[in-house]
């Protein structure tokens, strides 16, 4: 009786065959996976665009709002503690 000790090395047609129809549909369905992968970055990069439009806009508003205020004439008082005297030389100016 005649045994194998090693396996070939070697692939009969119907194996090859089914190798290669294997291979092709992995293939389409990687390309199917990159294909929606790119359109959700699009997606997602289109959206953040507006976004940023729109913030840019609202940040145009409020400096042209804040060049507009008139500037401040009374001068502030100082936030925290005050001491006696400090206060009588605010009350009289």
């Amino acid at each position: 009786m005649f045994r194998l000790t090693n396996l070939p090395y070697a692939f009969t047609e119907l194996g090859v065959a089914m190798l290669i129809d294997q291979l092709r549909h992995d293939f389409e369905e990687l390309k199917m996976d990159i294909q929606d992968i790119l359109a959700d970055q699009n997606e997602i990069n289109e959206d953040t665009r507006l976004q940023l439009e729109l913030i840019n806009q609202s940040l145009a508003e409020l400096q042209a709002k804040g060049n507009s205020a008139q500037p401040q004439t009374k001068p502030q008082r100082k936030i925290g503690f005050v001491q006696y005297e400090e206060a009588k030389e605010e009350d009289k100016k």
